[in-house]
């Protein structure tokens, strides 16, 4: 006697393989042929109104009936099967009936031949049917019809897995597609290691020898650096050369987001959590499951988010906000800061435990006015970046150009020079960029030194350049025509930089004089 059971469950585990739809359902046929003798059983998939027959087998399965179509409404015996979700065996009767026989015109069947049609429905979907033929008469027994119902749900369930798996590819690779665009106007650089790798800076060839032995690993990295440097670069660049750069990357900046809701931002919350929480929301840290998580300006970070942040650093767990369900988490964490964070310790703004568990192994970028042989590399590349984005020039830097971008001192770094050609590209559509171009915006280039004198300290050069932009914006600080987003630099570093080098922004002002 055959193993019904046994085969039962191959065909279930069979039914788990979505890409494996075409062999669950020969072999679904071919095991109700063990049990149920047919000529001719058939595989119908509903689509609209219409059945097509997905696989066929037995001694009557010809092309014919492999490329067969039929209309629902021109078989009630078939409907009825879906309505009532039950297999049904036709009897002598109904063959004589006005619907006849699904192949009628493909096969020649004697009337009374044992006829049967077993539904394929999942929850509330109908997804066809499979049809069985002998061409011996007598209707199929009632237990095997019980059992054909059986096997009909298996291979329904299988072929709505199907249709789901398709579906999710489908979505699943616009959703690539979408993440790939948004990364590019995010700022994300197709090979970011490459483009760090290109520097031959002493100080850059060791930081990425560092950040690529450590990348393979998950301790977290502390990345410290001054404002522009490129801090999420070498974050991007980790995570590329990590094993977890099939996943997602997902930065969140600690200064960025109001106190209130920063432990919602990285933790979630439940709905109803707190006044405004109408849905819930799974947070940086499930987002980036699996994946990296960018800590941006993580001295910013509330102490009480810090405490939360020690726990998931130790355990890899947390509690969403208005949940006391714990979450656990795979996610690796790179912070990045500008901020002297040693200090912060020390004025009880930031905890000394997690600060030991960030500082596993520190990064440090070095600023740009240390690495001046690379402003012609990073001009280019930025120069492409913004011609691949805005679909406008190119443009190239002559020598002259490049030799007015290499005396600057760049106090906003990278992130200063990406503005002055902005600027600059704006000015002149296309071609070559003239010295003058990137000197707009208070930004002229430093005079080069004089054969014989003594070259200026860096903090002078940087005194006087931040007072030139400071006159030519009459002391202002803030907004798009501001000294701070001229130079690059966020607000509060401006002025955390004027105080140290004693510069008075009144006085700047006032002063007459050209940078």
């Amino acid at each position: 006697m055959l193993d019904y059971t046994r085969e039962i469950q191959a065909l279930t585990e069979l039914a788990a393989r979505p890409q494996a739809l075409d062999d669950l359902l020969d072999r679904a046929l071919a095991a109700l042929g063990e049990i149920l003798p047919y000529d001719l059983a058939a595989v119908l998939e509903l689509e609209g109104e219409a059945l097509s027959v997905r696989a066929a087998r037995g001694a009557l399965a010809s092309p014919a009936v492999r490329r067969h179509r039929l209309q629902l409404d021109a078989y009630p015996t078939i409907r009825r099967a879906l309505e009532t979700r039950r297999p049904v065996a036709l009897l002598e009767h109904d063959h004589a009936s006005a619907e006849g026989d699904p192949y009628d015109g493909l096969l020649d069947l004697p009337q009374g031949h044992a006829c049967m049609v077993v539904p394929l429905f999942a929850g509330e979907r109908d997804l066809g049917v499979i049809t069985l033929d002998r061409t011996e008469c007598g209707p199929y027994p009632n237990q095997a019809v019980a059992l054909a119902g059986v096997y009909g749900q298996i291979v329904g369930l299988a072929i709505l897995y199907a249709r789901q798996t398709r579906l999710l590819d489908d979505w699943r690779g616009r959703l690539e597609e979408h993440n790939r665009l948004l990364a590019r106007e995010a700022g994300w650089v197709d090979d970011p290691g490459a483009l760090l790798e290109a520097s031959e800076a002493p100080a850059m060839v060791r930081l990425c020898r560092q950040a690529r032995q450590v990348a393979p690993t998950d301790v977290p990295v502390l990345i410290r650096g001054e404002t522009g440097t490129g801090k999420e670069l070498l974050a991007q660049a980790i995570h590329g050369w990590s094993h977890r750069r099939g996943r997602p990357f997902v930065k969140l900046n600690c200064a960025a987001i109001p106190q209130a809701l920063i432990e919602s931002e990285l933790f979630g919350h439940v709905k109803g959590a707190f006044t405004g929480a109408g849905q819930a929301r799974p947070g940086r840290f499930l987002t980036a499951n699996g994946g990296t998580l960018l800590l941006d300006e993580i001295g910013d970070l509330p102490l009480e988010a810090q405490a939360k942040l020690l726990r998931v650093l130790q355990s890899g767990t947390f509690e969403p906000v208005g949940s006391d369900q714990t979450v656990k988490v795979d996610v690796r964490i790179l912070a990045a800061t500008h901020v002297d964070l040693e200090a912060a310790v020390r004025a009880g703004r930031f905890r000394e435990d997690l600060f030991y568990r960030l500082e596993v192994f520190p990064l440090q970028i070095v600023p740009l006015r240390d690495r001046l042989g690379d402003v012609p590399t990073l001009a280019r590349q930025i120069l492409a970046d913004i011609a691949q984005r805005a679909g406008r020039g190119p443009w190239s830097l002559p020598e002259a150009t490049l030799a007015v971008l290499r005396r600057r001192a760049w106090p906003g770094n990278i992130r200063q020079l990406r503005n002055a050609l902005e600027r600059a590209t704006i000015l002149r559509g296309s071609g070559a960029l003239r010295p003058e171009d990137v000197e707009q915006g208070g930004e002229r280039a430093l005079p080069a030194p004089v054969a014989g004198e003594a070259p200026e300290t860096l903090e002078a050069v940087t005194r006087r350049h931040i007072e030139a932009v400071l006159r030519r914006t009459g002391g202002r600080l803030y907004g798009p025509d501001g000294a701070a987003a001229i130079l690059g630099l966020k607000p509060s570093t401006l002025q955390s930089r004027m105080k140290k080098l004693g510069i008075d922004r009144g006085e700047a002002a006032s002063q007459t004089g050209s940078p």
